[in-house]
């Protein structure tokens, strides 16, 4: 069953927990529907989907996937248009460090790969699928708010670590991905925005 269209609704990956979690609760006190994406069962991220709930969202909503798993992306999306039918905020915020900080000398490609299928892979197609929705509203809908996407990135864009250069990579990209997507969705009047938060 679809819930209330009338509220503006925000995805958030990697929501549960930190800046994800922050962002979340702000956009909740908005009075926005909250989807939060993570790879976590339901009953272990409770705690955070009530404080959520607490700050005021109209709704809130959690879809176990792995962002790097384009099959699990798309059943988290379907899930979502089933019940709020649009998304109007995505924030690719998920990302994760090596499991183990190695120099750049004797890093694994394993490590390398890892990194950017969750940081950089799996947000690069998950905003192309949302915004090929938010297109097709904003073509049907030019009078309505516009929609926005926002990438968590991180000063590790331009701030080299030797010790975890697959990171700095995948953020790096991160940042040329905001680029690209602010470009191609310019002319639609969604924009696009980075953030690159430091140490937290």
């Amino acid at each position: 069953m679809m819930a209330d269209s009338a509220a503006r609704v925000a995805l958030i990956t990697g929501g549960s927990r930190g800046i994800g979690l922050g962002i979340a609760q702000s956009l909740a006190a908005e009075g926005l529907a909250i989807v939060i994406c993570g790879v976590r069962e339901e009953s272990a991220v409770s705690e955070a989907l009530a404080s959520i709930r607490t700050a005021g969202a109209a709704d809130v909503m959690y879809c176990q996937a792995d962002v790097s798993d384009a099959a699990a992306r798309d059943a988290m999306l379907a899930a979502i248009d089933q019940r709020f039918g649009k998304i109007d905020v995505l924030v690719n915020n998920a990302g994760v460090a090596p499991s183990v900080r190695a120099d750049i000398l004797e890093a694994t490609e394993e490590s390398f790969e890892r990194l950017i299928r969750i940081n950089l892979q799996g947000p690069y197609f998950l905003t192309q699928a949302v915004a090929q929705g938010m297109v097709e509203r904003q073509q049907a809908e030019p009078s309505s708010p516009p929609p926005c996407i926002i990438n968590v990135g991180s000063i590790s864009a331009t701030v080299a670590s030797p010790s975890r250069g697959e990171y700095c990579i995948t953020k790096a990209g991160i940042a040329m991905m905001s680029q690209l997507w602010a470009v191609r969705l310019g002319e639609y009047g969604i924009p696009v925005y980075e953030l690159r938060p430091g140490v937290i």
